[in-house]
């Protein structure tokens, strides 16, 4: 049997970090990189390639 996995949950989480990437490369912020784990983690799972 098949887990179903929310994918809903992983996209808008993703979108979520994107959008604090951009914003966080408009306003400069010198922890630029922290953020860039979590873009493509939630990335990755909303695509379910995990």
């Amino acid at each position: 049997m098949a887990n179903k996995r929310p994918k809903g949950l992983y996209w808008l989480l993703f979108l979520i970090s994107t959008a604090a990437f951009v914003a966080a490369i408009f306003y400069h912020w010198e922890y630029l990189t922290l953020i860039i784990p979590f873009v493509c983690t939630y990335f990755v799972l909303a695509l379910d390639i995990i």
